[in-house]
């Protein structure tokens, strides 16, 4: 008797664990996460305007920061999903012609991206991909330049060479997953491509124009209330 009863309550604690999770994302779900976003920019990079070395060039380096986020689903398969950020810091470096030279400034970034989502499978799936499309505006903001750049570009310790990054709006596609480990909590991994370009201006009058065309990575938890 002792034995069947072992086996009975092995047998519940099997179906309950292979058993989908009630609801884990239906209509009117507002969800909320934190999570760890790295944000690196894939850039492609015109030439510094005269004058200045042929090839004069700039990349953009990567950043990661903590992160969060809202979604709401207006049906069980649609949801709309604002992610959160305080910004995010890029440093910038010499390229082509002026590869060797490293920093010579760095630059704020704070993206606001708002994704209408598609979940696949039912709501009650413990896990559930997802693609996304929205608009990003991508702020810049805090730029400044190094003594490196003000020595490539004619300025002085009396009258530095400062830059600025133009905001830009563009678009983002997002791909990503859920994974529901109680009714309530779940992990929740997203990958996003933004169509970026922007253009910088030196205080000299020269103008860079780039492709940044980042890459987003991101990891967190999530909360349904």
């Amino acid at each position: 008797m002792a034995f069947r009863h072992t086996a009975l309550a092995a047998a519940a604690a099997a179906l309950l664990l292979a058993a989908p999770l009630a609801h884990a994302q239906r209509a009117g779900d507002l969800i909320g996460r934190v999570s760890v976003t790295q944000i690196s920019p894939e850039v492609d990079s015109g030439d510094l305007s005269p004058p200045a070395f042929t090839g004069t060039k700039a990349d953009i380096g990567s950043d990661t920061q903590p992160t969060a986020g809202i979604t709401w689903m207006m049906t069980d398969h649609f949801s709309v999903d604002l992610p959160l950020a305080a910004g995010f810091t890029h440093e910038i470096t010499g390229d082509g012609a002026i590869a060797g030279v490293g920093k010579i400034g760095e630059v704020k970034a704070l993206p606001v991206t708002l994704l209408l989502q598609y979940r696949f499978m039912e709501p009650t799936s413990t896990f559930r991909p997802y693609v996304g499309i929205g608009p990003t505006y991508a702020k810049f903001y805090d730029s400044r330049a190094t003594a490196a750049l003000s020595g490539l570009t004619g300025g002085s310790p009396d009258n530095p060479t400062t830059l600025e990054v133009e905001s830009k709006w563009a678009v983002t596609a997002q791909l990503g997953m859920t994974y529901a480990f109680t009714d309530r909590w779940s992990i929740d991994a997203a990958v996003l491509k933004t169509k970026l370009k922007t253009r910088t201006t030196l205080s000299t009058g020269q103008t860079l124009d780039a492709t940044l065309d980042p890459w987003s990575y991101s990891v967190g938890v999530a909360y349904k209330f």
